[in-house]
């Protein structure tokens, strides 16, 4: 062990007491780097009581506070970059551009954060009736919890805290506990940057933590993001204890592939989008539905690109595709190749069993590029929610049964279409059923100020994260209506009649 990672707690690092610990691995090289603490239901109580705390203050501060804040921390943010970058590649595997892509697309969401002023402008209607006026503002909720997955380490905390803190609530992280020091280092900058104590605080741990967080009465709202079964299982639970909940699930994204497709962009589009991040990404491309004679040359120019991709460790400028996060992950992900031909697929490329040959890396988390062809809808492959470097590819007669396929699984987080038919990509905006649609897009990802979020078993809530809809899950809305009468009106009397305007 190197180092342990602690929680962070009312402005300050709260060395665990639990004495529970979990392992922290590099994974490419498999050694256990970094102990991360476990936190008991006290300490997850003590989190909760600085954030309570905190929106005391904080929930009334001026939107010029929190705004001149927020523009500091970015600045840091900004300035931090690689260092950031650095601990990701360490504890997550990806490459460090990959890394630096994942803070970029986190300062997306500070800047619309910084912006908050504007988002926050309220409703004045005058004279709804004789000397009455109805206002409509916003208000934060409280003290609010972030749950965040493994494969985006700074990524998706930002997509949440900066918005909450913005409109005035008061944030607690839990972070995956598989490689959480970029949470660490995020709240050493918010700290930097002036955020008083108690506003932002970090607690690591398990299930443990977790269900306390949702049950805890003092917790209001809850955003999540992670695999299907733990969404509904968060949504349910948190729902249950009164909280409003955010639960984003997971995916099997589809690509649609019309006759017509530009085939060398379509190929280059689907490598970039299933094997990027090893895979190990919500918006990956995962399953390719080639539609009409064009699936064979697709599927040879997938295998071309996909057999050049460099795999090595994330610290290596030349490295394409990293590690897995586990070691229980990679064979897992393995097992799903290695049972493909039994269940009718064909196997183009089989990379189960790649190994990295550089010295101290032969324990890494290794698996290579897997394809997989003629897949059919009962095979486990396409089943399931892989995450991790495996593409199928399904072969459809016609347009319509290309998007009754992609329509019939139980996911709908992201899909694309790629062909140059502009009334066929009109059709498949309009008649596809999932959250986040591309157009020649493999990885549709909205940018800040629009939503993120998926529909049927990929979303768990009313809400997608940021963008309006995050905004409006960390405010609750008040009417207020107003009257005040001119002395010369004399009195009103008592009228027990039904209200009304005149």
């Amino acid at each position: 062990m190197t180092k342990s990672v602690h929680h962070w707690i009312g402005g300050k690092t709260v060395e665990g007491t639990s004495g529970n610990w979990g392992p922290v691995t590099d994974p490419a090289t498999g050694a256990v780097t970094t102990q991360v603490a476990l936190a008991s239901v006290e300490e997850v109580d003590a989190a909760v009581a600085a954030a309570k705390d905190a929106f005391a203050t904080w929930g009334n501060s001026s939107l010029a506070q929190r705004t001149t804040i927020l523009f500091k921390f970015r600045a840091l943010l900004d300035a931090n970059r690689d260092a950031i970058a650095e601990l990701i590649v360490a504890e997550h595997g990806k490459v460090h551009s990959d890394a630096l892509g994942e803070v970029a697309r986190g300062l997306e969401i500070v800047d619309l954060a910084c912006g908050i002023t504007t988002q926050l402008k309220g409703e004045l209607s005058t004279q709804v009736s004789n000397r009455v006026d109805v206002a409509s503002i916003r208000q934060p909720v409280g003290v609010v919890a972030g749950i965040t997955p493994f494969n985006f380490p700074a990524m998706v905390p930002m997509w949440m805290f900066p918005i909450a803190i913005a409109t005035g609530n008061t944030f607690i992280l839990k972070p995956s506990e598989k490689d959480p020091s970029p949470s660490l280092k995020i709240a050493e900058l918010l700290a930097e940057a002036g955020l008083p104590d108690g506003v932002f605080n970090v607690v690591h741990g398990d299930k443990v933590a977790v269900d306390r967080l949702l049950e805890h009465p003092d917790v209001s709202a809850v955003s999540f993001v992670g695999s299907t079964p733990i969404a509904r299982y968060i949504h349910t639970t948190a729902s249950a204890n009164g909280k409003r909940v955010q639960a984003l699930g997971g995916a099997k994204n589809h690509m649609l592939v019309l006759p017509d497709a530009d085939l060398d962009a379509a190929a280059d589009a689907a490598v970039s989008a299933a094997y990027g991040s090893a895979g190990e990404r919500c918006m990956a491309i995962s399953a390719v539905v080639a539609v009409g004679a064009i699936g064979d040359e697709l599927v040879q120019k997938i295998r071309e690109r996909a057999e050049k991709i460099k795999i090595g460790p994330g610290n290596d400028p030349t490295s394409e595709m990293g590690p897995l996060i586990t070691a229980v992950h990679r064979d897992k992900v393995a097992s799903y190749v290695h049972g493909a031909a039994d269940e009718g697929c064909e196997v183009v490329l089989d990379g189960s069993a790649y190994t990295y040959e550089g010295a101290g890396h032969e324990n890494g988390h290794w698996i290579g590029l897997s394809l997989l062809d003629h897949v059919p809808t009962s095979a486990k492959a396409y089943q399931d929610e892989i995450f991790g470097p495996v593409l199928c590819v399904l072969r459809a007669e016609t347009y319509e049964e290309g998007l009754a396929l992609i329509n019939a699984s139980p996911f709908g987080n992201g899909t694309a279409i790629f062909t140059r038919d502009g009334g066929a990509a009109r059709r498949f905006q309009l008649e596809v059923q999932a959250g986040m649609v591309g157009v020649n897009v493999p990885i549709p990802v909205p940018v800040g100020y629009h939503s993120f979020g998926g529909w049927k078993d990929s979303l768990f809530g009313d809400h997608h994260i940021y963008g309006n809809d995050g905004i409006h899950f960390y405010t609750r809305g008040k009417v207020v209506t107003t009257r005040w009468p001119d002395p010369a009106d004399g009195p009103t009397g008592v009228d027990l009649g039904f209200p009304r305007n005149h």
